[in-house]
């Protein structure tokens, strides 16, 4: 007795241009060899033990144009190349399901993209996920010109260069109609100016789905044309992101209102888009809600909002609630009025952003044991002065101090008239202090009349200087002198040979600010350190 007809549960779906006319038959087991079948699914009947195929038999014809025989070897080869990429059954009934033009495509074809994909450096897992998720990676004609420009030597020299990380994210999350016209774009970048060796960071960092894919080569000329008054293709080698933000709604708007607070001074706001390219990814609101703090909690003008910005654009990544408010609480409580902030976040900027318990508090308790009053403005420029070096150096320069039998009250003196002596490297300190004692031989005492000594280079000023006028003036002369005069001034009593003038004042050049000894050595004084600290903090 024939078998009754039931429904077939495992007929692949096709578009119905390529629809199958299968039947679903019962076939003893013994009966498997007769049939050429591309694939087939089964299970178990519990009432007579027969088993239930879904078949496609050589004999089915696709259409006028293919041969079923062709459809059915490309099924198996596709199975098995799958396969061979670690691909499940299931996850390759699911791929072919979802893309029946895989199933028209001769299987070398495939087979050929795939080894493709590999040369770009996408094997194994990552090439399973990007065809389970994108099988349309294996068919679309659009993927071999992206491909060519990466894979093989041209004159962008990517070869290699692209991770592949990257190019697996951008064909995922790209529809294949978006990749035309990418080397057009790419090409369009390098006339800007960004130089090839800058191109391969570029590609490496930016989202390119964003910043090529879905953006029109007309759109792209004017967003660069754009940032050409901005620095253009400097903006974009140091942050590459810069790329993936809109024109209209971001850049324009954004730039707008760092432009708007410069009072207009292109140049300016270019020296901080420069210093600061993140600033580009904060919005207009953020941007807007720190200079109206400034401005309303701080009482600062936003010409001087905007001077501190030059200065140290980082602050826009301090949070206000947990970094600017507390801050400007703690300056306001030690005596300072606007003009005061104005003055000290000009100078210390970075105050801003420090982590509190990790670097300020540590540094407010060393500063009160070596006698700096709470909430006094001695001590807010003291703390302005040591927001440029560790904690530990803070420690090891008191610590040099006291060790050449300075007292604690001898330290404060010192830093109160020259609060620079607190942020000194500590190993420069000790060679300086060596220097006054052995070979000036001059009391460790006279710091406390003329601390700035210690921020003079050794080799490149104390002892040129001291050499020069030992010869002329003997072993006894000022080193206020010797030292604050001016490199000009200095030139010219050296070739007239002139007595020692009245005394001057202690106040250095401010054209000679490379003859002061740099700070902590081991701290990065730069734009991007600020920037890394806050965004940590913040972050």
């Amino acid at each position: 007795m024939a078998a009754p007809a039931i429904a077939n549960p495992f007929a692949l779906p096709l578009p119905s241009k390529y629809r199958l006319r299968t039947t679903s038959l019962c076939f003893p087991p013994s009966a498997f060899a007769i049939f050429p079948l591309t694939n087939f699914s089964f299970h178990h009947k519990f009432a007579n033990n027969l088993l239930f195929l879904s078949c496609r038999c050589g004999a089915l014809t696709v259409n006028a144009d293919y041969s079923t025989s062709t459809f059915s070897d490309s099924g198996i080869m596709l199975f098995s190349l799958f396969q061979e990429m670690g691909l499940s059954v299931r996850e390759t009934e699911a791929i072919l399901d979802a893309s029946a033009a895989l199933r028209l495509i001769p299987s070398e074809s495939i087979r050929s993209r795939i080894q493709f994909l590999q040369s770009a450096g996408l094997y194994g897992a990552a090439l399973s996920r990007l065809i389970a998720k994108r099988p349309d990676v294996l068919t679309a004609e659009e993927i071999d010109g992206v491909l060519s420009l990466i894979v093989n030597d041209n004159d962008l020299e990517l070869k290699g260069k692209i991770e592949p990380a990257q190019i697996e994210r951008l064909l995922n999350a790209t529809d294949p109609r978006f990749l035309g016209g990418f080397e057009k774009k790419l090409k369009l970048l390098l006339q800007f100016g960004v130089s090839k060796d800058k191109l391969v960071r570029v590609l490496n960092t930016v989202n390119l789905t964003k910043a090529l894919c879905l953006r029109s080569f007309e759109e792209m000329e004017r967003m660069l044309a754009f940032l050409q008054r901005f620095g253009g293709v400097d903006l974009i080698h140091r942050r590459p992101a810069v790329l993936n933000y809109d024109l209209d709604t971001q850049l324009i708007p954004r730039i707008g209102f760092i432009l708007e607070l410069s009072g207009g001074d292109e140049a300016a706001t270019t020296t901080v888009l420069h210093k600061f390219p993140f600033i580009l990814a904060y919005t207009v609101d953020h941007l807007k809600d720190h200079v109206e703090f400034l401005n309303s909690y701080a009482g600062l003008s936003s010409e001087e909002i905007f001077r501190i910005v030059l200065v140290y654009p980082g602050l826009f990544s301090a949070s206000r609630k947990r970094k600017l408010q507390p801050r400007i609480d703690f300056l306001k409580q030690c005596g300072l009025s606007s003009q005061d902030l104005y003055k000290f976040l000009m100078k210390a900027p970075l105050f801003l952003s420090l982590s509190f318990q990790e670097n300020l508090a540590n540094k407010l308790v060393i500063l009160v044991k070596i006698g700096y009053r709470n909430r006094t403005k001695e001590l807010a420029m003291a703390m302005g002065a040591v927001t440029r070096c560790s904690c530990k150096n803070l420690q090891e320069v008191i610590g040099v101090f006291l060790n050449y039998g300075l007292t604690c009250d001898d330290i404060l003196d010192m830093s109160k008239k020259h609060p620079q002596v607190l942020q000194y490297n500590h190993e420069s300190l000790e060679e300086k202090l060596d220097y006054l004692i052995e070979e000036m031989g001059r009391e460790v005492g006279e710091l406390l009349s003329f601390p700035a000594f210690l921020g003079y280079k050794l080799d490149g000023r104390i002892k040129h200087r001291y050499e020069e006028k030992r010869k002329t003036l003997g072993e006894g002369m000022s080193i206020n002198k010797l030292l604050s005069v001016s490199v000009a001034t200095f030139s010219i009593k050296k070739k007239k040979k002139k007595a020692p003038e009245a005394p001057v004042s202690t106040i250095h050049d401010p054209n000679e600010k490379e003859d002061l000894e740099l700070q902590d050595s081991s701290i990065d004084y730069s734009t991007q350190h600020y920037q890394l600290k806050a965004m940590a903090n913040d972050h």
